[in-house]
């Protein structure tokens, strides 16, 4: 697989993302459901943002790798959240994630009136192979 980013500006590598990735001779594509706060068995998180954003990471790393792929092959991440002043303090933990994997992904960000049940925030993924 081969992996070409897009970037005709600098702002954005401050943000943890990229503007386009390009991916060429994959060998497979993964397209993750939303990954949220819901524990194993199925109860959704009433948490905080932090505890929640880092359930959803947790719970998107184990679908990916359970899948056989790997984390840093994730080309396009979207996150919702009902609250983005509640997610700006702790961006930083899904900067350092991204940053730990090395992942060079498109990512989009929306602020949505709600997701299910308790839910603040859901992280969706692309990934590669």
């Amino acid at each position: 697989m081969e992996k070409r980013i897009i970037n005709p500006w600098k702002w954005q590598d401050e943000r943890s993302y990229n503007q386009a990735v390009e991916v060429k001779n994959a060998e497979g594509t993964l397209y993750v459901s939303g990954q949220t706060a819901i524990d194993d068995n199925g109860q959704s998180s009433d948490a905080d943002m932090k505890t929640q954003l880092e359930l959803a990471i947790n719970n998107l790393e184990k679908v990916i790798e359970s899948a056989g792929y790997d984390c840093k092959n994730i080309v396009r991440l979207n996150i919702y959240t009902t609250a983005t002043t509640e997610l700006w303090p702790h961006f930083n933990i899904l900067q350092d994630w991204i940053q730990g994997h090395q992942i060079k992904q498109a990512l989009t960000l929306l602020e949505v009136v709600s997701l299910f049940e308790t839910l603040k925030v859901e992280l969706e993924a692309t990934v590669v192979k």
